[in-house]
């Protein structure tokens, strides 16, 4: 990886991006949005800044829809919903990774959600390799409460939610 003014980028140039899926039901100021909690060590204890729309990392030769689908059920391991996609374009984040997203009307049960898994040297230093969730809750939340729950870089596309199906602004 290369880091340059504009982002990380890998050896053939191509940024680092993700693609995911933003549920939403309801409508108006009663309009939610389903996020996930991040998993792992780092992000346990915090709840501000500590959610994320289920998404994942893809390359090159991976349409950025197909991508956001195949996270979705890697992250939930639910299958992804039916319905149209309404796209709400991209978000650079802090760290430089180009985030696509696309909102779906859907009304998924958060008990039914069994999240992927991925392996990390926990403690860090003690040679021992531990297993976490990807992501270890998921809530549905109002376009207000979720600006404040989301990572700062994906903000934006509540308001663009917000704006496509007229969910009213943020509390």
């Amino acid at each position: 990886m290369t880091t340059t003014a504009t982002g990380t980028t890998g050896p053939d140039g191509w940024g680092r991006r993700s693609a995911g899926l933003l549920l939403y039901r309801g409508a108006g100021e009663a309009m939610e949005v389903l996020l996930g909690h991040m998993g792992g060590p780092f992000w346990a204890r915090r709840d501000a800044g500590a959610w994320s729309v289920p998404k994942g990392e893809y390359g090159p030769e991976e349409a950025p829809e197909a991508a956001a689908r195949r996270e979705f059920e890697e992250e939930l391991g639910l299958p992804p919903p039916d319905g149209p996609y309404l796209p709400l374009g991209e978000a650079r984040q802090s760290g430089g990774k180009t985030v696509t997203v696309w909102a779906v009307e859907s009304d998924l049960d958060p008990a039914l959600v069994v999240p992927g898994t991925f392996t990390m040297e926990w403690p860090r230093g003690s040679g021992r390799m531990r297993e976490f969730p990807e992501i270890d809750r998921v809530g549905w939340f109002r376009l207000g409460p979720a600006g404040g729950k989301l990572v700062t870089g994906q903000r934006v596309f509540l308001s663009r939610l917000s704006a496509a199906v007229g969910g009213g602004p943020p509390d």
